[in-house]
């Protein structure tokens, strides 16, 4: 999702999707006609490096959700395939998008149990790092914890929530949990420190950056604390927020946010590798190569 009440559209969305019409609520057809023998050579390309890379890193529920979906190794998956086992596990499909969406319109789908999946893959030229998402960091990173009950409905009310922050003027607050969540989370086990971060599952460097580098803090799940944080776009984060299991984090979010919100408008933001005095820190972070560009 978006960062900040603002809709722009990349200038690579716009050149990938010349000619193709989206509905009312920015969905469309999954246009597979599209997808060339690159493309899918490309899909398959990353494909075979993250599944290489993330067991005994990635939480079970993701590498669970995987195989359950059985999702295509060798070429762009097919939406209606993933759809018929995700309809049935937890009520939840994917819609083809053509890149970023507003807000209010992200927020209905998820809050209606639909995940929006933009339907264009990256070249090889940016096979690393592409600041908007793509269809593999949209479905390869995402789509698998869909499966998983607890997860799919903390999304689904994440989704009515942001309908009522939007109401509120409380969008930066929520996206800050979204982003530190949904997109770049660690989970506590068993086995020790496990991702279920899209944004992390999907990329080879921060796979391996979050979990191994002593350069990020990696702090216990807060709510509030998390809501004055801010994160980083352009480069890895300077600190991760750790949840002990997707109840925690489902209880946490539960009640309404309303109260929360107004107890922290005019409150200090942190900077996204700031500590503050009552963190539950698993990892003070050395600063080692952190970059001194603005955080979002």
């Amino acid at each position: 999702m978006e960062s900040a009440n603002v809709y722009k559209v990349p200038d690579i969305t716009v050149e990938k999707n010349q000619g193709l019409q989206h509905a009312d609520d920015f969905t469309m057809a999954q246009p597979f006609e599209r997808y060339t023998a690159e493309d899918h050579a490309i899909w398959h390309q990353l494909y075979l490096r993250q599944s290489a890379l993330l067991p005994g890193r990635a939480c079970e529920e993701f590498l669970q959700g995987m195989q359950q979906l059985d999702v295509a190794p060798d070429r762009v998956p097919d939406f209606d395939h993933l759809n018929r086992k995700l309809a049935q596990a937890t009520g939840w499909r994917v819609v083809a998008v053509h890149g970023l969406i507003p807000d209010h319109v992200f927020f209905d789908h998820l809050a209606n149990r639909r995940f929006p999946v933009t339907w264009w893959l990256r070249d090889a030229a940016r096979l690393d790092y592409l600041q908007e998402p793509d269809v593999f960091h949209d479905l390869f990173g995402h789509v698998p914890l869909l499966i998983n009950p607890v997860f799919a409905d903390y999304l689904q009310a994440y989704g009515q929530g942001g309908l009522k922050a939007a109401s509120l003027g409380a969008l930066p607050m929520l996206a800050r949990l979204y982003w530190y969540t949904v997109e770049f989370g660690l989970i506590q086990t068993t086995s020790g420190l496990r991702i279920y971060g899209a944004g992390i599952l999907s990329s080879k460097s921060e796979s391996i950056y979050c979990l191994d580098s002593a350069s990020p803090n990696r702090v216990k799940f807060d709510l509030a604390r998390i809501m004055h944080t801010r994160y980083r776009i352009d480069t890895f984060q300077k600190t991760y927020f750790v949840i002990d299991s997707f109840q925690q984090l489902f209880d946490a979010t539960a009640p309404d946010f309303t109260e929360l919100y107004h107890s922290l408008q005019g409150s200090p933001i942190l900077g996204a590798g700031e500590l503050a005095s009552d963190d539950v820190v698993l990892n003070r972070g050395t600063g080692e190569g952190w970059s001194d560009t603005a955080d979002a």
